[in-house]
Order: structure tokens, then sequence, then C-alpha cells
């Protein structure tokens, strides 16, 4: 197909430590395509209604080998509503500056997005193609194998429990560590990989997709501290006991649903009066989707690939779809770009599979690793000593 007119770009949602990749695909592509104009809308959605863009393609390519491997968004994030009327200031907009290929990159709220404006333009006069590229380190976007953002967030959060671990180790006691995720427990599983050797942390795993009475979780952290003298459980920040309550926490309105703001704080001062033993809790929080120096370089190049696929979709003419990442059949990892229809994807959420769920808190997950290992590379086990010289039988407080 004939390039015909000008492209935008936006994001939305929490950054990612690969967002910018998808970004650098996006710019390389338009360039070599021969895209005249690529704008860049700064806020998100709110910079597309605002008419607040940067000339992308006017930065020399040098810079986006750097913009590729900074963590955060270059152009600004927003996870502002767009109201139906104001579908209509976009379209006069895309109009203004001949805008015929719009990428938005983000999670579930961006591919809704996506999709309503794609069936705004069908409904218009104006031919303009949208193509939503996957972001989100939750990876509970529909169709595609896994997401855009995910595999960096799972490898920083297996080293953090890893690196507690020892810690803990060291010293021993109860940690709760607060692992990212509203309703998917993508990342809580991802610190399978921490487990190298049976009493390594994480000791206890809890996911959102199956509901935790209080009274459970004690009784898991009691036999595992019994036994070990210590206990690190990883509980996804959307967990729920089965009233569908967070335990006690305090709790934030955000964009989706209320989430809890210090579930593992609350868990440990529970845990810490039920149990009669001292509990602390940590919450990596951001640091766990920002932090570069943990990126999986998979994460980075299928980012990349995933910006330069859209770009590649629209010009074909294809619009009303997301880029996809489809894993080939086989024991080598090989992973191509595909498409998805957006009204397949937009409003889905794609939770962890029951197949793969571990039926208690302390079991491992083959399936899950032998997936999940191609994405972030294996995390290897610390040194610890052979054999212990001598026991004791340990009991709590009365």
């Amino acid at each position: 197909m004939k390039v015909r007119g000008n492209a935008l770009v936006a994001h939305g949602g929490g950054p990612t430590t690969v967002l910018n990749s998808s970004l650098a695909g996006i710019v390389e592509e338009c360039r070599s395509s021969g895209i005249e104009k690529l704008y860049g809308a700064l806020g998100g959605a709110t910079g597309i209604l605002e008419e607040t863009f940067a000339d992308l393609l006017a930065e020399h390519q040098s810079f986006w080998a750097e913009v590729a491997l900074a963590p955060g968004s270059l152009l600004g994030s927003s996870r502002a509503k767009i109201a139906e009327p104001d579908f209509d200031t976009i379209l006069h907009v895309l109009r203004k500056h001949d805008i015929r290929y719009i990428f938005l990159n983000g999670g579930n709220g961006t591919m809704e997005l996506s999709l309503r404006l794609s069936d705004a333009i069908a409904k218009s006069s104006y031919e303009a193609f949208v193509v939503g590229v996957p972001k989100t380190i939750d990876n509970d976007l529909a169709i595609t194998d896994h997401s855009p953002g995910y595999a960096s967030a799972a490898r920083f959060f297996a080293y953090a429990v890893r690196d507690i671990g020892a810690d803990n180790r060291a010293l021993p006691g109860i940690t709760v560590i607060e692992i990212l995720g509203r309703n998917a427990g993508w990342l809580a599983a991802a610190t399978i990989q921490a487990r190298r050797h049976p009493d390594d942390a994480p000791h206890l795993i809890y996911m959102p997709e199956r509901a935790l009475p209080f009274d459970q979780l004690a009784e898991d952290v009691e036999r595992c501290y019994l036994r070990l003298g210590r206990a690190v459980i990883a509980v996804c920040e959307g967990q729920l006991d089965p009233k569908g309550e967070p335990f006690g926490a305090d709790q934030r309105v955000s964009s989706r649903a209320p989430l809890a703001l210090n579930l593992a704080h609350v868990l440990s001062q529970r845990l810490s009066k039920t149990l009669k033993v001292s509990a602390r809790s940590e919450k990596p929080g951001l640091l766990g989707r920002s932090c570069s120096a943990l990126v999986s370089e998979v994460d980075r190049a299928e980012a990349r690939s995933c910006g330069r696929a859209a770009v590649r979709a629209a010009l074909a003419g294809i619009g009303g779809r997301m880029i996809t990442l489809e894993r080939k059949p086989g024991p080598a990892y090989e992973c191509t770009t595909g498409l998805a229809d957006l009204a397949d994807v937009a409003a889905q959420e794609r939770l962890f599979p029951k197949a793969w769920m571990p039926e208690e808190p302390t079991d491992d997950m083959p399936a899950f690793r032998a997936w999940l290992e191609p994405l972030t590379g294996g995390i290897p086990a610390l040194p610890a000593l052979g054999g212990a010289v001598s026991s004791s039988c340990l009991t709590l407080k009365d």
C-alpha cells in the first residue's frame, strides 16, 4: 500500500522498562517506510486531545538507539478516560494533521480505547488505521502469548525475592513481599524462579485467581516457620479474601477498580499478632516495573519488534488490530509477531491458567517455569552450605 499521510503514537497506562523500545521500533519503521511526519502525543490520550505533539522523526537516529534502552515513557503516559464526545475532537485533530496511521501502545485500557477510536473512524468519512501495540507488566492481555514489559518485571521480582530470601536465611524471620498485579497472578507466580532448592524463598506463593482465607495463610506460614525457622511469602497486591476484601488493607481508587495500598504491611502485622512472632513486609512497588538494571533482553527485543510490526500492518491497510507475540512450538524458543482483532482483546483479562495453578502455595510449577524461562533467562541459585551441623525444634510463643 502506498504511504499516505502522517502517523501518530501515544502511550497509555503505566510505563515499563521496555516501552521506549516499542517506541523506537515505531520510529525506525516509520522512517524507513517514508512516512514524512510521526507525531508523538505528549501525555498519552490527553496529548492527542490537546494537540501536544513532538515531531519524532526530527530526532537523529542515534538518539533513538539510546531511547530504546531507557525505562519509562519518553512521551509520557495517561490513564485519562476518553468520553464519547472526545472522539469528535480526536477526528478533527487527525484530519487537521493528515494523520492516517495511529499507534496506541498500552494494556487493557489502551486496547479498549484503540477499539473505540477504530470504530469512530469507521463510522466517519475519514480513512485511517488504528493498530494497538501491547504493553503490560501484568501479562493480562488476551490472545498474545505474552506482553512486552512482563518478562522484565518478572525477572526483577524473581531476583528481588531470591535476594530477600538470602537475607531472610541469614537472619531468620517472617517476611511478606507484595508483588505487583491486580487480578492476575503472573508476576507473583514468576517468583517461583527464585526457588532453586526446596527450602529457598519464596516458601509460599499466593495469586489473586484464588481467594485466600487469612486463617489458611496463618496456618501455611506457621507450618513453614516451625519447619525452617523462617518464611518468605510472595503475595500479589490484588490478593483478596473469600469476602472479596483485602484483609483490612487501605485501598486507593484507580482507573479500573480499588486496589490495596499496603497489603503486605497489613498481612505482616496480622501474622505477627496471630502467630506471636516478628514479621515484616517489603513492597518493591514501582521499582518492579522501572528497574532497567534487570531488564530482559528478550523482552526488549520483542518490544521493539512489536513497534515495527505495528507500522508495517498499518501501512498495509490493516486497522482495528493489536500486534501479538506468537510462540512457535518446539524445544527452542522462537517468537514472531501476529495480529488479533481489537474486539477480541479489549476489556478482556487473561488470568493465570488453571492448568498451571499449584494446588498448594508450596508446590512447584514446572510447566510454567518452562514457559517463562526463555523470556527472563534463568535465575541463578545462590551458594549454600551442603549440610547443617546441628538442628533444633522451634516452637511458637504461647
